[in-house]
């Protein structure tokens, strides 16, 4: 015979505890939260354990904000789309989508604070001998920088910049990740000539680091702001009908190549 320990203890968490008639949330009661926190803390302190406030509550916010959606050209936004022409309800019809989110789509967000942060260990002045070793272990494309569709400049990384700028000048974070981006974004139109703009996923990823995330932490939250993208297209989807859609109109058919 056992005391139930060995059950109890199969699972161990410091997220919840309850009992009957009692909620406790990291430690607050549930009816504390509710209605005095907002859900962007509440998200924070879930994952994180601490509270979260002030300016940096309205960064990590802000970057909550500026990812939710990009289209349905992307493909976690599609894949919902198409999804939700096929009979399944909208919680599956995200999930698909979600589940589209890997190292190349979604994934950069995490990489760029990785990289960020070899780079502040480096310093400024060995930035282009880190941004070689970067390449020469994953490849020449920096993860935040560069963009298909907004160029030369994605709209969203100035005002996310100037907002960690508003919170650095507060000493409410350091700003150290965001001279690093800004050095990134300049050594790169100095070495093509040409400007090559942060994109969303660098400039959350400044946010990210500067509020002390562990680089996986910054795909998982990335993926939580899609699914704000996810439940909008699927839902409007689901209204405007249409059976098994893929990703072409019907008339247009693929290239049948046998020698492939």
């Amino acid at each position: 015979m056992t005391d139930g320990k060995d059950v109890a203890d199969w699972w161990r968490t410091a997220i919840i505890d309850m009992e009957p008639g009692r909620v406790h949330l990291r430690g607050h009661p549930v009816q504390d939260l509710i209605g005095n926190m907002g859900f962007a803390e509440m998200i924070w302190l879930m994952v994180m354990g601490e509270q979260i406030t002030g300016p940096r509550a309205a960064l990590f916010e802000a970057a909550l904000v500026a990812a939710v959606d990009h289209g349905p050209q992307a493909p976690s936004i599609a894949a919902a789309r198409m999804a939700a022409t096929c009979g399944v309800g909208l919680q599956s019809a995200m999930a698909t989508g979600l589940n589209m989110l890997g190292d190349v789509h979604g994934g950069a967000g995490e990489q760029a604070v990785a990289l960020y942060g070899q780079a502040l260990d480096a310093g400024p002045q060995n930035l282009p001998q880190t941004l070689n070793t970067w390449r020469a272990q994953h490849g020449r494309y920096l993860p935040g920088f560069g963009h298909r569709f907004h160029k030369p400049v994605d709209p969203r990384a100035p005002r996310l910049l100037g907002l960690v700028d508003d919170a650095a000048s507060q000493s409410a974070v350091g700003g150290h990740f965001a001279g690093i981006a800004r050095a990134i974004e300049a050594h790169l139109a100095r070495e093509r000539g040409n400007p090559v703009p942060m994109n969303i996923d660098g400039a959350t990823a400044v946010i990210y680091a500067e509020l002390g995330c562990p680089p996986p932490l910054a795909r998982g939250f990335f993926g939580l702001s899609r699914s704000v993208g996810l439940l909008a297209h699927a839902w409007e989807q689901t209204q405007q009908g249409g059976r098994n859609k893929g990703p072409t109109p019907p008339a247009y058919r693929w290239t049948y190549d046998p020698d492939k």
